[in-house]
């Protein structure tokens, strides 16, 4: 398949969807590379003020392919660590986007694709869909999602989801800190993209510079962190976002980013 992720725009927010149906969408390296492709070129995009993460067919993601699967074994150390690495620049970069991207889980999201979902700033999944972290059951561990895991549901929580390996279902996702938002079935993709549109609505500055600091935060202690903090209030102070914004609010009309 040419191209692993389809696009289109839906006013400013662009859907972005996992392409790789009969194999339920696996973080393959050419999936992985077309989506980071995708990505790169939202980011210079003024129209584009938001974005959702969605796989076609019956699955989010599957997580590893079952070719990368079958080599695993034979792989020499040098050519597992460079496979690492790329898994860590995906998932570092979809981390840091400086635009919101919302993930609709529509079915199954496991191991990488877990990984993936967390990665994005919001989670929305389809009441039937489930979501899990299953590598210790095959001998792998998770140890790049676990990054993630960790920052979004704590650690006593993520002790229970790695050890165990099991996919939890929608709800449960939704109590643990997994998913921001259950969607009735089928609706995952509907509601992202309309929470997507309400956010693009907001100072694309502004989200950039959150998305930042709340990626910041972490390993800081309480003066750095609250130092990190005035410099960047202080600088939002200067942006034409917050003019615009002030102008609005005094004009009592919606602004214009």
């Amino acid at each position: 398949m040419e191209n692993l992720v389809t696009a289109r725009d839906i006013g400013a927010v662009r859907l972005l969807t996992l392409n790789d149906p009969q194999r339920r969408n696996p973080l393959s390296d050419g999936l992985m590379n077309a989506l980071l492709a995708r990505l790169e070129t939202a980011a210079s995009e003024e129209g584009v003020r938001a974005l959702v993460i969605s796989g076609a067919g019956e699955a989010f993601s599957a997580g590893a392919d079952l070719d990368f699967l079958r080599r695993v074994r034979e792989q020499p150390a040098e050519a597992n660590m460079a496979h690492s690495q790329r898994l860590r620049d995906f998932f570092m970069r979809v981390y840091t986007f400086p635009k919101p991207i919302i993930a609709a889980v529509n079915g199954p999201a496991v191991a990488g694709g877990a990984g993936l979902a967390l990665s994005c700033d919001l989670v929305v999944m389809d009441q039937e869909a489930r979501i899990g972290f299953s590598e210790v059951k095959i001998g792998f561990v998770a140890a790049l999602v676990g990054v993630l895991l960790v920052r979004a549901v704590g650690e006593k929580q993520a002790r229970e989801l790695l050890l165990t390996g099991d996919l939890v279902n929608a709800q449960d996702a939704y109590r643990m800190g997994l998913a921001n938002r259950v969607a009735a079935a089928g609706d995952s993709v509907k509601e992202a993209l309309s929470w997507a549109a309400r956010i693009a609505q907001n100072s694309p500055s502004s989200l950039a510079l959150s998305k930042e600091l709340l990626a910041s935060f972490y390993g800081m202690g309480l003066a750095e962190a609250f130092n990190y903090a005035a410099a960047s209030g202080a600088w939002s102070r200067q942006s034409e976002d917050l003019k615009e914004g002030l102008n609005a609010f005094f004009e009592k009309r919606k602004p214009i980013f």
